[in-house]
């Protein structure tokens, strides 16, 4: 029997964040280039939001109780007595006894282990690497987003690099999105003040003590953050007073964020590690200045297109920072483009539907 591929489409149950917006957006391309019916998509029944594609099949299947259960209980059990199909999994997941062709972005809990205190973070941290080897030892074939990311991924795990394929991210949704100009009456200190703008989940990683750091030795500058936090991995910075050159403008839609993208002096992304960091790729594509950090992945990803900082020294002028001159961003959206990296991971299912990845096990 011809093996068919399936993706698992749990990330339309998530609140929209880089990972999900990857695979929504690679899924919507693949729907354009697949043949009919070539490519499934499973989801619980009970989700609000059912997905309508042209080609791909939607499969509604088993309900929500917990997301670990629908996927390692219910979804295996669809696999098991559907042989033909091999999942596709787009967030750092893979089913133990389905492995298929799966999307590793980064593997931040195998590197930062100081970064886990609690209880419940160390158990975070057990649960994502037991997924990393997981993963390493027995999917047919993954799939990052940098060079940095693969190769951390090989030398920790040690495997054939020849299994890793890099599938870069892109920031053409924002190009759809429509700037909504009323966060600035909703928070009307913004629209006084020459603002810096950091947008992200309020964890560790994101490094949001720089900006802390930073705003309390700037005190004339004033910073905007928007994001969320994440319950297992909060930045502690955020239980203690903050300077009042700070305002936390909570989780806000993509068209507020835009809006603040278009007017903020320079973004500015901080991160000690980061997969691929698409953020100031967004920010770009609204014409907007970005500081970023010079760890991990970014400066691969931003080349000579960035202002650079190091994340953990904050002894540093921002504005002449930004008189430093750069390179024209075109570069980059001619590289880091959803249609390429969709056709990308079509040739990826097509060669695993047509020959297997078997000899790199």
């Amino acid at each position: 029997m011809k093996k068919k591929i399936l993706i698992n489409g749990y990330f339309h149950c998530y609140k929209l964040t880089g990972i999900e917006r990857y695979a929504i957006e690679i899924t919507k391309r693949l729907d354009r280039i697949c043949e009919k019916d070539e490519i499934s998509l499973i989801i619980p029944k009970n989700i609000s939001n059912v997905p309508k594609y042209k080609n791909i099949n939607v499969i509604e299947y088993g309900i929500i109780i917990k997301k670990s259960i629908w996927q390692l209980l219910t979804l295996q059990w669809f696999l098991f007595i559907n042989r033909q199909y091999t999942i596709l999994e787009y967030g750092n997941f893979a089913l133990p006894f389905f492995p298929g062709i799966v999307f590793l972005h980064d593997i931040y809990c195998e590197l930062f282990i100081d970064d886990f205190s609690s209880i419940k973070e160390k158990i975070i941290r057990i649960y994502n690497c037991w997924q990393y080897r997981l993963i390493a030892k027995k999917s047919r074939h993954i799939i990052t987003v940098s060079e940095y990311s693969k190769k951390e991924i090989y030398s920790s795990f040690n495997i054939n690099p020849a299994r890793i394929t890099v599938i870069y991210s892109s920031a053409d949704h924002f190009k759809t999105i429509k700037s909504d100009y009323s966060v600035f009456i909703e928070f009307p200190i913004i629209n006084e003040k020459s603002f810096y703008f950091s947008l992200g989940s309020l964890s560790k990683r994101k490094n949001i003590n720089w900006i802390i750091s930073a705003a309390r030795k700037n005190p004339d500058s004033f910073f905007a953050i928007s994001g969320s936090s994440l319950p297992t991995l909060k930045a502690d910075e955020l239980d203690n007073e903050i300077p009042s050159n700070i305002i936390l403008l909570g989780y806000l839609n993509d068209e507020k964020v835009k809006a603040l993208m278009h007017r903020c002096k320079a973004f500015i992304l901080p991160s000690y590690y980061e997969g691929f960091g698409l953020t100031p790729l967004e920010a770009l594509s609204c014409g907007a200045k970005i500081i970023i950090s010079n760890a991990a992945s970014l400066p691969e990803i931003y080349g000579n297109s960035a202002h650079y900082i190091d994340p953990f020294n904050t002894d540093i002028d921002l504005d002449k920072l930004l008189q430093e001159p750069v390179e024209n961003s075109d570069k980059l959206f001619e590289k880091y483009s959803y249609d390429k990296s969709a056709k990308q991971v079509y040739n990826i299912i097509k060669e695993s539907i047509d020959n297997g990845y078997n000899n790199y096990r």
